[in-house]
């Protein structure tokens, strides 16, 4: 069992509450996904669980964790900068039970993550292993190590199709306790029984979080019902109200106007008015306690809003966007060739998604048609790369990486966009080295948004985005009416956003 209760946690930076009073009672086969936009305190939240002195550097915590002698094993959203530099052998030999396995049964181990035999011996440098590679790579030492509770913070981040199906695979047959934070809504629609939802409302003033024992798509229904039920009746009861002030101030402005029109030589009508006004007050209080008791407007955290593209974006149906040939794709240090007698043309406003297996090439390729479409006059091209550190500046604030000429106009138009995009003010003169994920990819698109391209290369565009904000996304890429160059292993994003597929094979693209 793992319990948490009355958990409050509050930023130490912007005084800002991720949590309050937050409580959760978790058993064997729960599979708990936790889900809210950037910058909700999801990673926070599992960090404190495994171990709460890891947010101490940030947050401020006070509750009770109880694991009931349960051994967490977590997975973190990104491996440490210092596992990078290890080679695979030094990264399994540093967990001590590692050394009460045989090869045999390591090998067997290494065979069921689809792995080669002698993978806990390798050489080879956690660093360049493909994302799926590292995935599989830190959840094996995970494994070494026998915990109870998985805690996984993205796990399906940075993998291929095919790992993606078998860490849906992983997640349901483990028969123990698996709460993990995800993007990927086909994952979280496969996987979950319990829902984890983390709310920051109000302009990220108020916090709220709902525990509900049902599957991803039965809790996003309910939810939807219910705030629709909710705004139903919200409306009734202020329809209701209107009327009885009609009402009220109708009988109000009859008796007073009576009673100002009244001869002193009436004193029997007088006091008749007198008691009429009596009741008209007794009316007003009681329609008081009527207005204390209507059903309020819900709230919930609205998805973000914005546009891209615009009519200069439009491409004619006949402009040859990629004309593109490469004999050998090599790893860019030119070593190893991935992949040969690679063709790509497109033309025009399609929407076009490379896929293949983690290692294939895909990023190295995609980077080699933006250096190229780049250095093209005729075209306006936009490159949102997978590591948003080649691009942004880490000690930059988003406002003075959108712009750099100081003008006022301009930082104002940028403030209020990134407004839209649910930045709080505070977020803004944040440097970008601390920013959420999605937080940074956000400030990708709107770049995008105040420009006037008509080609986006993407590189794993929805990967950090929540599966609130992800059909938002999606349809915003969908009605983008220029052209897209894509690499996803989202399945929803090439489902309804995707015109073509081509599969990097080490025989060049295969379409699908």
């Amino acid at each position: 069992m793992l319990s948490v209760k009355h958990l409050n946690i509050v930023h130490k930076k912007d005084l800002k509450t991720l949590l309050e009073d937050f409580n959760l009672v978790l058993n064997d086969g729960d599979k708990a996904v936790i889900i809210g936009e950037e910058g909700n305190g999801k990673s926070t939240l599992l960090q404190w669980i495994y171990e709460p002195d890891l947010i101490l550097g940030y947050c401020e915590a006070s509750g009770e964790r109880i694991l009931a002698n349960q051994k967490p094993g977590y997975l973190p959203q990104e491996l440490p900068h210092s596992d990078g530099k290890k080679s695979l052998y030094e990264y399994f030999s540093e967990e001590p039970l590692f050394w009460e396995h045989t090869p045999k049964e390591l090998g067997q181990l290494a065979g069921k993550f689809s792995l080669a035999a002698d993978f806990f011996y390798s050489d080879q440098l956690m660093e360049t292993l493909s994302g799926g590679e590292k995935v599989k790579a830190q959840l094996l030492r995970i494994l070494l190590a026998k915990p109870d509770i998985l805690l996984l913070d993205e796990p399906s981040n940075d993998i291929d199709l095919e790992t993606l199906a078998w860490l849906e695979r992983f997640i349901l047959e483990w028969n123990r306790i698996v709460l993990f934070i995800s993007h990927d809504e086909t994952l979280i629609e496969h996987t979950a029984n319990v829902v984890v939802h983390l709310e920051q409302l109000r302009h990220k003033t108020v916090c709220r979080y709902t525990a509900a024992r049902m599957p991803y798509e039965q809790y996003r229904r309910e939810r939807l019902s219910q705030f629709q039920n909710q705004a139903r009746m919200a409306a009734n009861d202020r329809r209701e109200k209107k009327l009885r002030e009609e009402k009220y101030a109708r009988i109000y402005q009859s008796v007073a106007h009576a009673q100002a029109s009244i001869s002193r030589q009436c004193p029997a009508k007088a006091r008749l008015l007198k008691k009429k006004m009596h009741a008209v007050k007794s009316m007003e209080r009681r329609f008081e306690r009527e207005n204390q008791t209507m059903t309020q407007m819900p709230e919930k955290e609205s998805a973000l809003f914005f546009k891209l593209g615009s009519e200069s974006s439009m491409l004619p149906a006949g402009k040859t966007v990629v004309d593109y040939s490469l004999e050998k794709l090599c790893t860019p240090d030119g070593e190893r060739v991935l992949a040969e007698n690679i063709r790509l043309h497109m033309r025009g406003a399609q929407k076009l998604c490379i896929v293949g297996t983690n290692g294939a090439g895909k990023t190295t390729l995609l980077h080699k048609i933006a250096d190229c479409l780049l250095a093209r006059t005729d075209l306006h091209v936009q490159y949102m790369p997978q590591n948003y550190e080649e691009l942004l500046k880490p000690s930059m604030t988003p406002v003075d990486f959108l712009d750099a000429s100081g003008d006022k106009e301009i930082r104002t138009k940028i403030r209020t966009c990134l407004g839209a995009l649910k930045y709080t003010t505070e977020e803004m003169d944040h440097t970008i080295s601390e920013l959420s994920g999605g937080q940074k990819a956000k400030i990708f698109l709107l770049k995008m948004s105040l420009s006037d391209a008509d080609v986006l290369i993407l590189d794993e565009p929805t990967r950090n985005f929540s599966p609130l904000s992800g059909p938002v996304i999606r349809q915003l890429l969908k009605d983008f009416p220029g052209a897209i160059i894509s690499i996803s292993h989202d399945r929803k994003f090439i489902q309804e956003v995707c015109d073509k597929v081509f599969l990097l094979t080490k025989n060049g693209l295969v379409e699908q």
